[in-house]
């Protein structure tokens, strides 16, 4: 399932940026965050991708999504400037973006290098 993240499950799920300047991530497995807007037509077509993925990969990676009309400090957090932009984070390292819809497939080559290999 996908999970709506607001300012305060990020901070308590992903990374506590008002504690810390230092990345830290905070989950206990690899994640991505699809930053959307719901007037946006490629957001619309990468939703039920998202939602079949957080299926497929349910408890090896953890899939959020974020409004970014509502959550706008998290969007410049990230310095989300076109959407759909989706954010892999792995469970150590850096946060890697992908802006842009990709196909299932795309998706799934992405989390196999960047969230399940690493």
């Amino acid at each position: 399932m996908v999970e709506n993240l607001t300012e305060e499950i990020f901070r308590e799920k992903i990374f506590d940026f008002k504690e810390s300047k230092e990345w830290k991530y905070k989950g206990d497995c690899p994640c991505m965050i699809d930053f959307y807007a719901d007037w946006c037509g490629p957001c619309k077509m990468v939703a039920p991708i998202m939602d079949e993925l957080a299926d497929e990969y349910s408890g090896k990676v953890d899939v959020y999504k974020v409004d970014t009309q509502q959550e706008q400090e998290l969007a410049a957090l990230f310095s989300v400037r076109s959407i759909p932009t989706i954010i892999l984070i792995p469970k150590n390292g850096k946060p890697q973006v992908i802006i842009g819809a990709l196909s299932k497939e795309g998706f799934g080559k992405a989390i196999k290098k960047v969230l399940l290999e690493g």
